[in-house]
């Protein structure tokens, strides 16, 4: 019975009017009586698993749960084939704050479409590298790379495969090893890993300091709790000095409960993944920026779970420009906030 109990408790979700609609208010009460903390991790899920099996599907088909809708200056829009544009997935654009001439990175790439619009802003002296380890968002992505080049008049665009929490290790480069010495007992195993370190070494995915600008929209909360402090890392690692990072997603007013952790649809879906709002910030400044800044908040929230609200935030953190001046320092803005009319609202319906 208790057993029961449990399965009932847990989240069926409902999209209403773009509004995830959490048909359990037994489980939102129990959130208002607990104050759960969320360094207990996902309660044996599968992170990755949940994320890559739901992102691969969205590749395919649109998903319009996935994140929340953005609108984007529609100059840049006119050469995405729409196949990209329905298969996109974020909750902000960090694509405005990058410039003409720029290197940038963009974690979590997906079907590429925040790369080609920055591609278009950075220009032919500019250069754009898109990240990600899905293979299906991977080629929707190179499907139209060529194409798009062809319409923009100069090529700076290219994806690689590789999980953004590990950037020196490249995928594409460890599968063609692993193609050629199959793993097949634990002696092969440890060669493989042997293999991995040494490519992290010889031919990282992206070198240290080679990167103008790192964005990325609403991916970060996708990775597991375990390997968030090495995300922050190597977000710092492949800045330049003086480089800064761009970061859409989605955060959290207070910490995201067990329960929640440990449903794939809410991981997968940016909810339970959602870093605190606070410690968002303080995850820029463990790392080592400095002058933090949130560039824009939601001002009414994306949508809530019991007391729990979670909306859009962009924020931008830059390195330092030597390693002599570490520390950070937060930056006070009057931000004006996204009106829940907005881009970002449940049941917009822009681009």
């Amino acid at each position: 019975m208790e057993g029961e109990e449990r399965e009932d408790a847990l989240p069926s979700l409902f999209f209403i009017g773009g509004t995830i609609m959490l048909a359990c208010h037994r489980l939102a009460s129990q959130m208002k009586g607990k104050g759960m903390s969320s360094e207990v991790c996902c309660g044996g899920l599968n992170v990755e698993a949940a994320v890559r099996e739901r992102y691969s599907a969205a590749a395919h088909q649109a998903e319009a749960a996935l994140c929340c809708p953005v609108s984007y200056d529609r100059a840049f829009l006119e050469i995405i084939p729409p196949e990209i544009l329905e298969r996109d997935y974020g909750c902000g654009d960090p694509s405005k704050h990058v410039r003409a001439g720029e290197t940038v990175l963009d974690l979590g790439s997906g079907g590429g479409k925040i790369c080609y619009i920055a591609a278009q802003v950075v220009g032919a002296t500019g250069r754009v590298i898109g990240v990600d380890c899905n293979d299906e968002m991977l080629a929707l992505a190179r499907k139209y790379q060529n194409a798009i080049g062809e319409r923009l008049g100069f090529h700076n665009v290219e994806f690689r495969k590789g999980q953004i929490q590990d950037l020196q290790l490249d995928l594409d480069r460890f599968e063609t090893l692993l193609a050629e010495n199959p793993v097949r007992t634990s002696n092969d195993w440890l060669r493989a890993s042997e293999h991995a370190h040494s490519l992290r070494q010889s031919a990282p995915l992206i070198a240290d300091g080679t990167i103008d600008v790192v964005v990325s929209n609403c991916v970060l909360n996708l990775v597991r709790n375990g390997d968030r402090q090495q995300l922050f890392a190597e977000l710092f690692r492949v800045l330049k000095p003086g480089g800064r990072a761009v970061i859409s997603d989605i955060v959290s007013s207070a910490d995201v409960p067990a329960e929640l952790q440990a449903n794939a649809k809410l991981w997968s879906g940016c909810i339970s993944g959602a870093y605190r709002e606070d410690r968002f910030l303080t995850a820029f400044e463990s790392a080592g920026f400095h002058n933090i800044e949130v560039l824009e908040r939601q001002a009414e929230p994306w949508t809530t779970v019991g007391p729990l609200e979670f909306r859009s935030l962009t924020v931008r953190a830059f390195k330092p420009p030597s390693a002599e001046s570490r520390g950070a320092t937060f930056v006070s803005l009057d931000v004006a906030p996204t009106a829940a009319s907005g881009c970002c609202s449940p049941g917009s319906k822009c681009c």
